[in-house]
């Protein structure tokens, strides 16, 4: 069963998050940059299970997220979405290292960081540049953005520091 698209707004630490999706799977998640206004609210079962366990994790109380994301078209595309979210909370791994541990290219990883339509949940904020470098972020405020979801997740990572692998 599904309904036509919804959307909701949500007000985190990070800024205004829109999750957009149906009754029965996500479509995208989009982190604005800056202060957005008006927070959104959506009867479509998917959405309101993100907002609940988005909430949830800002709040510190969830670190593994159980959301219907809708399929990737290739096998290889949900191999690289399953290696990245297989990533543990407050954890990170550079896009080399990732990339080796499923025969792959830092590249391909990159790519699919950027493409990524679901920050946060699929969290490409883990993936690190090259020797704990922070590296860029597409979601937000960019590579701020990133490093505030790192600090969330593992406050002993430090600003303005390399980040451990």
């Amino acid at each position: 069963m599904s309904y036509a698209p919804d959307h909701a707004r949500i007000a985190t630490p990070i800024g205004m998050i829109t999750i957009c999706g149906t009754a029965d799977n996500l479509s995208a998640i989009t982190i604005e940059s800056g202060i957005g206004e008006g927070e959104v609210q959506s009867r479509a079962p998917a959405v309101m299970a993100a907002v609940a366990q988005l909430r949830a994790y800002f709040e510190g109380r969830l670190q593994h997220f159980d959301l219907p994301l809708l399929p990737l078209t290739t096998p290889r595309g949900e191999a690289l979405r399953a290696s990245i979210a297989a990533i543990g909370y407050g954890e990170t791994m550079s896009y080399g290292a990732l990339a080796a541990s499923i025969g792959s290219s830092p590249r391909a990883i990159g790519q699919a960081c950027a493409r990524n339509p679901y920050p946060i949940i699929i969290p490409c904020h883990r993936v690190l540049g090259a020797g704990g470098a922070l590296g860029a972020y597409s979601a937000g405020a960019g590579p701020d953005t990133k490093q505030q979801l790192l600090i969330h997740e593992n406050p002993n990572f430090a600003k303005g520091t390399l980040w451990a692998l």
